[in-house]
């Protein structure tokens, strides 16, 4: 926490405010970027997977707000926290997976996913609280379907532990690309076991009205983001990476791939009479830090790289998931 990074931003006019915050006191930038990150860069075989491209009419005009929580009322999940968990690459991937199985279950199942299960069972080239790859992690989600939900499966996970926790979670096929769970929740004031598939995750174009169409037609998504030093300070307003630490020497130069939940978009009139576009994403930090979890960013110029590896999902629900009257 740099009072005069913060003091700096706050001065000056970037469209955004600077905070302290109690839960980084005593780490150093070294320290953020190692603990509270987590995601790691796609490879080149991923980043140039094909992408899905919405239909779009070329008239088509998009609304200039949008809230999927407005959209889907009691389906979308709040922003979770990750402590000092290098683990974005779970927390994202239960938040995008939670909101979308809600969504295409038309509500008959609103279940907030376990990114613990993920951290201790998905170890296939993952590193638990030490990073991991979004690519494993829906593999994961498609291929075991082992993901119950977070009362189940509750998060205990910190990087101060020697070793990653054993999974807990085990599953058998029971035909027709369906799973079960084959153990009790590791909570046992839980006995709701079920666990929760996807399809294939696929790849948005990089294009901000696809990645707006495809928000608004069948919800959340999630994003990577490079994250700066200035961005752990973020209060509220539109963000943008501001270039006032780098001339304090390479130290503060550091930037490192987290990865989140992009839930609506919007735009502001800044003083000057021009607008600002914006993405509004959830965090993985806890409600205590941004507005409420959240933050928003400049939209439509891939701010932090922003829209460059955007990932959609469909949940696997069949008909026999869904409640009979």
């Amino acid at each position: 926490m740099d009072g005069d990074l913060i003091d700096a931003v706050n001065r000056g006019n970037y469209g955004w405010r600077a905070a302290n915050y109690s839960q980084f006191w005593g780490m150093t930038l070294e320290d953020g970027m190692r603990y509270r990150l987590g995601t790691f860069r796609p490879p080149p075989t991923v980043m140039n997977m094909n992408e899905m491209h919405m239909p779009m009419d070329s008239n088509e005009v998009l609304p200039r707000h949008f809230d999927a929580a407005t959209k889907w009322p009691g389906m979308i999940h709040e922003p979770l926290d990750q402590g000092n968990c290098a683990g974005s690459w779970a927390f994202s991937t239960a938040a995008v997976a939670s909101d979308r199985i809600s969504i295409h279950s038309m509500g008959h199942m609103t279940p907030s996913l376990s990114p613990q299960n993920l951290l201790s069972c998905d170890t296939r080239n993952q590193r638990g609280c030490s990073g991991g790859r979004l690519d494993g992690a829906w593999w994961y989600l498609r291929r075991r379907g082992e993901l119950v939900t977070d009362e189940c499966y509750p998060f205990t996970s910190q990087e101060s532990q020697p070793a990653a926790q054993p999974c807990m979670m085990h599953s058998r096929s029971t035909g027709r690309g369906k799973r079960q769970a084959t153990a009790r929740c590791p909570n046992p004031q839980s006995h709701g076991n079920e666990i929760y598939q996807s399809t294939p995750a696929y790849r948005l174009a990089p294009s901000e009205k696809e990645i707006m169409k495809e928000l608004m037609e069948n919800g959340p998504v999630q994003a990577i983001l490079e994250v700066h030093e200035d961005f752990f300070l973020y209060k509220s307003g539109i963000y943008r990476h501001t270039p006032v630490a780098e001339g304090k020497g390479p130290k503060h130069q550091q930037h490192g791939t987290h990865s989140v939940k992009i839930t609506g978009w919007g735009e502001e009139q800044l003083p000057d009479g021009q607008i600002q576009k914006y993405w509004t994403a959830a965090n993985s930090w806890g409600r205590a830090w941004g507005e409420d979890g959240h933050f928003r960013i400049a939209r439509g110029v891939n701010e932090c790289e922003v829209e460059s590896f955007v990932v959609g999902v469909w949940g696997r629900v069949s008909v026999e998931d869904m409640p009979h009257k």
